[in-house]
Order: structure tokens, then C-alpha cells, then sequence
């Protein structure tokens, strides 16, 4: 790979005094970078619904959830998100070269070139088909089919105000994923946690937009955030809602337990209080709500990983 230029910055999006500032050299920070390995939400919010749905057929067999398919989906997780990322980033490059937010981004900053960039990306699918080739076949081929959606949201953007409805079919995926990893087919509740996720996605995507709505109708780029404008926040509120009601019913349907119930609850909660700090006009406050769906999806794992403990002997 050609190395970067040097002097590469953080984004001004990063956490503060990560690991990728602090420990790797600095020909290998833009790759990072591009991997987004400084902004690890991400990586969270792709992990959640895998781990949801296994925690869920886990449950409604009685059982916890196997280590085993938590760490394949976190590895795999950190893989894709990290090529679905660099990919996002090559079809992008001009476009967030005239943002202020992604304008320091690796590729339109000239910190690595597009045939690096093609190259790390074929190198972060590999190691997610390693991952993906360690479950049943079932499971294979639903993941063989999410990079239809991996290909195509990119581009969404440009032609709907509703890409959030792409991501979030890209990211909720997983929840299908999780179900078959464990149960080698799909059944209805796996169906409902997966829509549960798309509103999940929907209104913490339409918060993310919130930054770079000034700049998307700038450069003529579409999202949720311009179709909503000043009551966004009331759409945030009815796709949380839709969440946790389809959430409940899946969990309904697959007959767990009362713990499953109470991470519902507590994640419920923890989107109510989203709600009610949200100011769709302040950034960092937009990018500190859409950061804190790691807890949401933390509080729902826990209780479904409860409820199937709960009939453990």
C-alpha cells in the first residue's frame, strides 16, 4: 500500500485520546481511520442486533447465549463495518471532501490513495468471509446476501431523503444473522427483532444526520434529517417507539422471559431520555445522543441474555 501523506489529523467526530492516535504509527493512523477503528460506535451498533438475535433463539430455547457466536459476530462486527466503511468512503470521496465534518477523511484529504483504499477493502472482506464461513449454511447465505444492501446504501443519498431506511436494513441484518446462527433457519420473532431494528436505526441515523444537514443541502445530498426539519424530533420519538413495541412483541411471540422484558424496559427508557435531550440544532449534542445507542443495545442484550439464564438449571 502507498503510504500517506504526513500530518494526518483526527476527525473532528473521533473520541478523544483513542487507541489509534495513541498507539499505531502514523503510516497506519489513515487506515484506521478509513476503518473508522477511532470512532467504534459503529462497530457497536452493527455488533448489537447479531448479538440480540442470537441472545433471543438463545433464550427461546432456554439456553444462554454461546461465547462462541458472541466473539465470531464481534470479530466479523469490526471486519465489515470496517470494509462497509471504506467502501462508503471510495464512492463518497468527493462528496465529503465539501463537508466540513468528513473533509479530513483519509481518502478526499489525500492520505491514502484510491487503490490503497480498494485494497484495504478487500483485505477487511476476507477476514469477514473467514468469520462468515464458521457458521451453518443458512447463515452463510443471509450473509452472502447483506452486501447487496453493503453495495447499494452509498448511493442512496444521492436519489431519496430516506438512505436511513438502507442502513437500517444493513444494520439490522444482523439480528436475522444471530436468529439462523443458532436456530439454522429463520422464524417470526427473528422477522420482528429485525424490523424492531430498522426504526432502532432510523432514529438514531436521523439524529447522526442532524450534523451535516446545513451541508447536505449545500452539496445536494438527501437524509432524513431535511425530509423531517424542525419536527425531527418528533420523528425520532415514533421510531423509537416502533422499535420497542415491535421489540416486545418479538419477544412475545418467541415466549421468554420476564428479563427480556426488563432490558426492554430499561432500554425504552434510556431512548426516552434521548428524546427529551435532543436539539436537533446543536452537533455535539447530536453526535453524543447517536453515541449513546451503545448503552441501548448493551440494556436489551443484557436482559435477553437474563431471560435466557432465567430457565438455565
Amino acid at each position: 500500500m502507498i503510504p500517506p501523506r504526513s500530518g494526518s489529523t483526527p476527525p473532528a467526530d473521533a473520541v478523544d485520546g483513542h487507541w489509534v492516535d495513541r498507539v499505531l504509527p502514523g503510516w497506519a493512523k489513515p487506515y484506521a481511520r478509513l476503518a473508522r477503528y477511532d470512532r467504534p460506535i459503529g462497530n457497536w451498533l452493527l455488533l448489537w442486533p447479531c448479538l440480540w438475535g442470537v441472545a433471543l433463539a438463545s433464550a427461546a430455547q432456554g439456553a444462554l447465549a454461546d461465547w462462541r457466536l458472541v466473539l465470531a459476530f464481534s470479530i466479523g462486527a469490526v471486519a465489515m463495518r470496517g470494509a462497509g466503511c471504506t467502501f462508503n468512503d471510495i464512492i463518497d470521496r468527493n462528496i465529503d471532501g465539501q463537508v466540513k465534518r468528513t473533509a479530513g477523511r483519509p481518502l478526499p484529504s489525500g492520505q491514502v490513495s484510491l487503490a490503497a483504499a480498494w485494497g484495504f477493502l478487500v483485505a477487511q472482506s476476507l477476514i469477514g468471509l473467514v468469520v462468515l464461513l464458521q457458521f451453518n449454511r443458512f447463515t452463510i447465505i443471509l450473509g452472502l446476501g447483506s452486501l447487496v444492501l453493503v453495495a447499494i446504501y452509498p448511493f442512496m443519498k444521492r436519489f431519496t431523503h430516506w438512505p436511513q431506511i438502507f442502513l437500517g436494513l444493513a444494520y439490522s441484518w444482523g439480528a436475522l444473522m444471530g436468529w439462523s446462527a443458532v436456530a439454522s433457519s429463520l422464524a417470526s420473532p427473528a422477522v420482528l427483532l429485525f424490523l424492531a431494528g430498522i426504526f432502532w436505526t432510523l432514529g438514531y441515523d436521523t439524529i447522526y444526520a442532524h450534523q451535516d444537514k446545513h451541508d447536505d443541502v449545500r452539496i445536494g445530498v438527501k437524509s432524513t434529517a431535511l425530509r423531517f426539519g424542525a419536527d425531527g424530533r418528533r420523528w425520532v420519538a415514533g421510531f423509537y417507539t416502533s422499535f420497542a413495541v415491535i421489540a416486545g412483541v418479538a419477544f412475545l411471540v418467541a415466549g421468554v422471559g420476564w428479563p427480556a422484558y426488563a432490558g426492554l424496559a430499561a432500554a425504552g427508557g434510556h431512548l426516552g431520555w434521548q428524546i427529551v435531550r435532543l436539539d436537533i440544532d446543536d452537533r455535539d449534542g447530536c453526535l453524543m445522543l447517536f453515541r449513546a445507542n451503545r448503552d441501548t443495545g448493551a440494556l436489551l442484550f443484557a436482559g435477553l441474555v437474563a431471560a435466557g439464564g432465567f430457565f438455565v438449571d
